[in-house]
């Protein structure tokens, strides 16, 4: 008889079928939240994806920035199946060596001092701008100043950190005490704090705002926003979901001298690529008067810091680190975004972001046409706003790989946009 144990396990999932057929019973069985699939998804290994029919894509944007080594890895895949044979789940009642080693790396890469820092463990990057948010109502004040064009998630406290109206007004009224400020816009950010400015609890901002369509912060902003917070004892908050672990080069986004200046933030919200694709997500809070905003019975969380995705965490630092993928990012990532700039082609306006998050800006709004020729073509890409082409790719990506992107783009009709040549 065949051990319970190592019995297999068998579902509807093993089936195979057309691309249609999945389709037809995803439209039955889902909630319409995200409109009809693109695709239907087999298989992955490193930056490729094949889709149930057997057609394979360059995939160049990684679950939405999430799947830092790829698909398939095999550190992250033994990892996280010897994790789950030993222990695979507690509850926060506990803790194991996981977890309080995964804490121990993420205050290291922050360069927070042994003793100075605490990290909060949720499943996301909403879940952790919540925990944000929450931190930021134990200061005793409830104005919380955010920029323009930010999306933080779509929680109810994050929900009320994101500017897009599309997405707040179907659920207000929304937490209260959040004020809006142009993006990037030092001289309203000026203002924000010259009224009022002892009142404001946090500023909650984005390096490089990615749903937004990728758009860096420019240089100095972080250091006037580290200078205006301390001046009025505010905490300055980061949401680093899509551009820390890697994403832009450097562990996070603000520890580029011309993004960050050097500052140190009071609390940096991660998540996406933290896990490498297993769900993990962090606070982490810098300082002994930030990281005990929140005491006991204040927040909570069953699934967060759980010995599986504290050990994926753990495993994607480590293949970061032991493969030198920082610099590759960096590297390739700088030579994909001059490539592209230089084709001179009518509908490639400006090049945007760091690393291997980049923002195509187009000259006519056809970024979701763009997009499905990609899809056509075997290039998975992002339309995140209609004039922009967002790519964030595995780390594993190569030149060869992103050289047939550029050539794919190179091809593009010239009168795509209209009389564009």
């Amino acid at each position: 008889m065949t051990s319970p144990v190592n019995s297999p396990v068998t579902s509807d999932a093993t089936v195979t079928g057309s691309r249609r057929g999945y389709a037809e019973r995803y439209a039955a069985a889902l909630m319409n939240t995200f409109g009809p699939p693109k695709l239907v998804l087999a298989r992955g290994e490193g930056a490729r994806v094949w889709d149930v029919d057997g057609k394979e894509y360059v995939d160049l944007l990684a679950g939405i920035a999430v799947n830092a080594l790829g698909h398939g890895h095999p550190a992250l895949v033994d990892a996280v199946t010897t994790q789950l044979r030993t222990l695979g789940h507690v509850s926060n009642f506990f803790t194991s060596a996981p977890q309080v080693e995964l804490a121990e790396r993420l205050l290291g890469l922050l360069d927070v001092a042994p003793g100075a820092g605490r990290v909060f463990f949720a499943n996301s990057g909403a879940e952790a701008n919540e925990a944000a948010f929450k931190l930021t109502r134990r200061t005793g004040r409830t104005r919380v100043v955010v920029a323009e064009g930010s999306f933080h998630g779509r929680t109810m406290g994050a929900l009320a950190l994101t500017s897009k109206a599309a997405y707040r007004e179907p659920f207000e009224p929304l937490p209260g005490g959040v004020e809006f400020v142009p993006f990037g816009d030092a001289e309203a950010l000026q203002a924000a704090f010259a009224d009022g400015g002892d009142r404001v609890a946090a500023l909650f901002v984005e390096p490089i705002q990615g749903e937004a369509g990728v758009r860096p912060l420019p240089p100095g902003y972080l250091e006037l926003a580290r200078r205006l917070t301390t001046e009025h004892g505010a905490l300055l908050i980061l949401d680093e979901v899509q551009t820390g672990m890697g994403r832009t080069g450097a562990w996070f986004a603000h520890q580029h001298p011309h993004i960050g200046g050097g500052i140190l933030p009071d609390a940096v919200t991660v998540a996406k690529g933290l896990g490498g694709g297993f769900p993990v997500g962090a606070l982490i809070a810098y300082g002994e008067r930030t990281a005990t905003l929140l005491g006991r019975g204040q927040h909570g969380t069953t699934f967060g810091g759980n010995p599986v995705a504290s050990v994926a965490g753990l495993a994607t630092i480590a293949v970061i680190e032991r493969d030198g993928l920082l610099a590759h990012v960096g590297r390739l990532g700088a030579t994909l975004r001059e490539q592209i700039a230089a084709l001179g082609h009518p509908l490639v306006g400006e090049v945007r972001g760091e690393g291997f998050l980049i923002g195509i800006e187009l000259t006519a709004p056809v970024a979701a046409d763009v997009a499905e020729r990609a899809l056509q073509a075997g290039f998975i890409v992002n339309p995140c706003t209609p004039t922009t082409i967002r790519l964030a790719p595995p780390f594993l990506l190569t030149a060869e790989q992103a050289g047939t992107f550029v050539d794919f783009l190179a091809a593009l009709p010239r009168d795509l946009g209209g009389d564009l040549a």
